[in-house]
């Protein structure tokens, strides 16, 4: 299968190196970790351990495959939609943080648009390095849940390079329960300076598992069966398997850079107040990054 993987940092490196043992895959990336890529190729390491040598490119636009995945900040979702526009793809395939993103692609592109999650640790160590920190699974399917042979294809072509794939019928769900981890982890984790499994411990706890009762519950408001049970296993799970990780949004707020928190608890706080649901929880945790951003860039 031809992919394109569209925002290659660290997550979407470690999948595309990944996937390019079995595929013919091509990178966008930033200029440094693009130009180290075709100098010497792209050096896994950590849980998972090759070298491969995927083309990289820094621009976007006009490229066509099979597959493009998606792994860009879910602020960036628009900006990468407008560049795949220019090109064609038979699917697209969100890989990404937060809600929404989906939508936002679908918006712009005529190809089907299908929903994912990944659970793989990755840490870009160095331009043409990237460590992965935690084997985990992807689970995709199209967005609105259900089935499709396009999914289905794309689910056959993980699991041919070895990622631990799962196509889901019930990605809504699946969306809503990873929001839920990521509420209770990311700004918490990036507020604290802690890593994920510090959040097993009290106080971080409470505050973690507020959060999430707060999502479940909106999730439910909007028709997503996610029970406070489901949604609070979930988090320790993965805060159980993922404990010395440091969390995407904390390694943003420690390197600088805007975070995403808008499309992780702002996205909780602006889907609870449509229904009329208070979640002061994640509105403190957001009031908190986002004042942190402003002072930030004004830095």
């Amino acid at each position: 299968m031809e992919i394109v993987v569209f925002g290659a940092g660290s997550l979407g490196s470690l999948i595309g190196g990944v996937l390019a043992t079995e595929h013919d895959v091509t990178l966008v990336a930033r200029e440094s970790h693009a130009r180290a890529i075709e100098r010497t190729g792209l050096k896994l390491e950590g849980a998972l351990e090759t070298t491969v040598h995927p083309e990289a490119v820094t621009d976007g636009h006009g490229l066509a495959a099979d597959l493009a995945i998606v792994t860009v900040k879910s602020f960036d979702t628009e900006r990468a939609a407008e560049t795949l526009a220019t090109g064609s793809f038979e699917a697209v395939l969100s890989l990404q943080n937060g809600m929404g993103n989906e939508e936002r692609l679908a918006r712009y592109l005529e190809a089907p648009v299908l929903a994912g999650t990944a659970t793989y640790g990755a840490l870009l160590i160095e331009p043409g390095t990237v460590r992965c920190t935690g084997l985990g699974e992807i689970v995709l399917g199209p967005r609105n849940g259900g089935t499709s042979p396009v999914a289905d294809r794309v689910g056959a072509a993980f699991d041919a390079s070895s990622l631990e794939t799962t196509v889901s019928a019930s990605m809504p769900h699946r969306l809503w329960e990873k929001l839920a981890v990521n509420a209770g982890i990311n700004p918490i984790t990036a507020l604290a300076d802690i890593p994920n499994g510090a959040i097993l411990e009290a106080p971080a706890r409470e505050l973690a598992r507020a959060c999430v009762r707060e999502t479940a519950r909106t999730a439910r408001a909007h028709d997503v069966l996610l029970s406070n049970r489901v949604a609070l296993e979930s988090l320790e799970s993965v805060a159980r398997a993922t404990a010395k990780n440091t969390s995407s949004m904390r390694q943003d707020v420690n390197a600088g850079r805007r975070t995403e928190i808008e499309a992780i608890n702002g996205y909780v706080l602006a889907k609870a107040e449509t229904v009329g649901l208070e979640t002061p929880t994640n509105r403190t945790l957001v009031a908190l990054l986002e004042t942190w951003e402003r002072k930030n860039a004004s830095d």
